[in-house]
């Protein structure tokens, strides 16, 4: 740790007196242990091994095995153990798919559940189902198409779902080889407006401290998160910070449960007791981070509480920040932020009271039209006290994934060959004397222009690492007819999703299913990034292997060796040692990933503190101001804003009908007692959502959540998301959407509604 934490318990933290928190709504940690160890019964020895000496597959915190460079003792939480199924559970019944009939409607859990994916597989368009193939067969078929198809009609995703970098980068040049730009990961669809924001500041895309800053630091901001069901081995270094001293300051449109009180099984008096974990809550609108902050700028630019000194020495653009929020008017910022100018120039005061502050700050933030602002308005605070560069003092846009730190860094981007490798002729002609091959020099689409240009019939070839875009992006209905437009579509994966079983509806459309392997499967180990910019070596974990499983970085390398045969030698591996090498050439930030070999090995890019000493990533040095302009949208009068949360699921993945932490279930709508009160509306009355763009049938539950807000469960709410609104400098969905709630009377009793054409389930336009 890089502060003493007094040691000793303290009452002052604790939540109550009952022991385990008996009788309170909170997760019951010990009895999904123990569940987590039967599901995994059958293959206990394999299980403790992956445990043991795996890096971890979940969010982007970071182990070896159970331990980590923050905190002493084992570090162990749900997350990972929910994921670990899926890295143990034996093959699916492959021919359960030669009919998709007996597998339509089923949700992804249900399809995940069936096991893992073993074989090869096609499906032709009017075919109902999917036959088995040999790879020889599968990667023939893969690479004849792709031969006769112009690359700009060619697209790569990758998900973040336990893939490495290794991966990440096969995949990138992979792309190039194929003569295509057209290559994203899931880092668009979370944290993209960081990365573009953050470049802009302080030329650097990633954290700019270490999880151990967080332990001393005087001021703890967590912003649009929800720690203790994303990353909930966080809410243990808290508890250390707070023993250390820190104070926690949350700034949301809901007061989350879990951000208020918290109980950490791995730590005998928060076990028992529970942690407090906030100190103070500043309450916002959905939408309102850029107002808000720069309501807090503005009062410190008011009272003179700056710090002059690094400004004028160590930034450029500040006399113009200063102009722009100065003749902001309050009532504006009012309006925007949902909140009052007092408790702004409240949260100000706290912040430039305090010597040093870490922001923390996730999908909340980032996922708006306006996310890149959101995040510009929180560096230009930072900034404007000096808070980067310094020990316990920083920005952390905490990563919800274990592989998409590193996803954008190892080039698996349409704007990017690899960190500080920006496609543009220039680059191009380095990277294609690198490689042997050239490369294409101009941006290709996000991942959100992938599916426009699919459903306006622009794509003929989509390769899928991962990832179901028919759960994850907004209007599933749009997102389905785009792919179905695909004539091939080529879905790499471990386990089955919904949007496998989309029919081709090309004449000549098809789907190939190739079964990969886990990290875990991979012979000479892989490696992964962490938020806190650690690239950790997980080593190959011994264990049963599934049918005829081909690792992951193997799969997209053995196509593109057979799209263009004569030249395959400018594109082959033979294992993930010459992959790391060939990073190390690529990726300078990244030298020292082809020295680690072993389990436990790691290194920091960027060392422990970004920017140390005050010197920024920018071609003068300086760290830069940049305008944070407020959302452009006003909210019509008896409408909502609607927002999408997280319940008791890992990103995508749901785990259970029941969030734990807040006693929702996953069809309930959170409502304000405010806003249900003027409706005539009560917890657990049926109500209808309806947007532009589709509708949504749930139940009420009173929340603490901010008057004119809503949120429901993602990606079951996407339906009422319009597909065509991205963060223009980032390309980030918009994850929220201006909604109706319309009450509906008596529906169990078949009465009348207060709505027309009320669905039985979600449903799009």
């Amino acid at each position: 740790m890089a502060k003493s934490v007094p040691g000793g318990w303290n009452p002052k933290h604790w939540v109550n007196l009952v022991p385990t928190g008996l009788g309170e709504v909170k997760p019951h940690h010990f009895r999904e242990m123990f569940r987590a160890a039967w599901e995994n019964r059958d293959q206990l020895g394999y299980a403790w091994r992956i445990l043991r000496d795996g890096c971890c597959d979940g969010c982007a915190l970071g182990t070896t095995g159970m331990k980590d460079w923050t905190m002493p003792g084992t570090h162990l939480c749900m997350i990972r153990l929910n994921l670990l199924r899926m890295n143990t559970m034996p093959a699916l019944d492959h021919t359960l798919l030669e009919d998709i009939s007996r597998l339509e409607g089923k949700s992804g859990r249900e399809l995940r559940n069936l096991g893992r994916l073993p074989y090869p597989m096609v499906r032709r368009k009017g075919e109902k189902g999917f036959r088995r193939i040999t790879w020889d067969e599968a990667l023939d078929l893969a690479a004849e198409r792709i031969r006769r198809t112009d690359p700009e009609r060619i697209a790569f995703y990758l998900t973040s779902r336990g893939l490495t970098n290794e991966v990440y980068f096969v995949a990138n040049k992979v792309a190039r080889f194929l003569g295509t730009n057209h290559i994203d990961n899931a880092a668009r669809l979370c944290h993209a407006p960081s990365t573009v924001a953050l470049k802009k500041a302080i030329g650097y895309g990633a954290t700019t401290i270490s999880y151990s800053d967080w332990i001393g630091t005087d001021l703890l901001i967590l912003v649009g998160t929800n720690l203790a069901n994303n990353q909930p081995v966080a809410t243990k270094y808290i508890y250390y910070a707070k023993k250390a001293g820190t104070r926690v300051i949350v700034v949301n449109p809901y007061k989350e449960e879990g951000l208020e009180r918290y109980w950490i099984p791995s730590v005998t008096e928060s076990a028992l007791f529970g942690t407090r974990i906030m100190d103070e809550f500043f309450q916002i609108g959905t939408g309102g981070d850029a107002a808000f902050f720069n309501g807090a700028l503005k009062h410190l630019v008011e009272t003179g509480k700056l710090n002059d000194s690094f400004i004028r020495e160590h930034t450029a653009g500040f006399e113009e920040v200063r102009r722009f929020v100065s003749e902001l008017p309050w009532e504006e910022l009012e309006k925007s932020s949902g909140t009052t100018r007092e408790e702004m120039r409240r949260f100000a005061e706290i912040y430039a009271d305090a010597n040093s502050s870490v922001t923390v700050w996730s999908m909340g933030v980032t996922q708006h039209r306006n996310g890149t602002n959101n995040v510009l308005s929180i560096a230009n605070l930072a900034l404007a006290l000096g808070r980067i560069g310094k020990p316990h003092s920083g920005l952390c846009p905490i990563r919800g994934h274990s592989g998409v730190q590193g996803g954008a860094e190892m080039g698996a981007v349409p704007d990017s060959y690899g960190m500080d490798r920006p496609v543009n002729e220039e680059t191009a002609k380095a990277i294609g004397k690198l490689w042997g091959f050239p490369v294409p020099d101009k941006p290709g689409m996000k991942a959100s222009s992938m599916i426009q240009a699919a459903h306006g019939g622009k794509l003929d070839v989509l390769y899928s690492i991962g990832g179901n875009f028919l759960e994850t992006l907004p209007d599933p209905q749009y997102v389905r007819e785009a792919i179905a437009r695909v004539s091939l579509r080529i879905h790499q994966d471990i386990v089955l999703n919904p949007q496998m079983l989309v029919e081709p509806g090309d004449p000549e459309g098809l789907v190939l299913l190739l079964p990969g392997r886990t990290r875990y499967e991979t012979p000479g180990g892989v490696t992964e990034t962490t938020t806190e910019r650690r690239v950790i070596f997980s080593p190959e974990i011994p264990g049963p292997r599934i049918g005829e499983t081909r690792t992951e970085w193997e799969i997209p390398m053995q196509i593109a060796e057979r799209v263009h045969p004569d030249r395959a030698h400018l594109i082959h591996f033979d294992n993930t040692a010459q992959i790391r090498e060939d990073i190390s050439r690529t990726v300078p930030a990244y030298d020292g990933i082809q020295r680690l070999r072993e389990k436990g090995d790691n290194f920091q890019w960027g060392g422990p503190l970004l920017c140390e000493g005050y010197k920024f990533n920018t071609p003068d040095g300086r760290a830069r101001f940049h305008i944070a302009r407020l959302p452009e949208e006003s909210l019509p009068e008896g409408r909502f804003i609607l927002s999408t949360r997280r319940g008791k699921q890992f990103n995508s993945i749901v785990w259970g009908e029941h969030d734990s932490l807040t006693g929702a279930k996953r069809d309930e709508i959170f409502f304000s007692r405010q806003d249900a009160n003027r409706l005539g509306l009560k917890e657990g009355d049926p109500v209808l959502l309806r947007s532009e763009s589709g509708e949504y049938r749930g139940r009420v539950k009173i929340a603490r959540i901010r008057p004119g807000n809503l949120q429901v469960h993602w990606p079951e709410g996407n339906v009422l998301i319009p597909y065509e609104r991205f963060d223009p400098d980032s390309g980030e969905p918009d994850y929220n959407a201006v909604v109706e709630a319309i009450p509906l009377r008596n529906e169990e009793t078949g009465g009348e509604t207060e709505a027309d054409d009320v669905p039985a389930s979600a449903t799009g336009s």
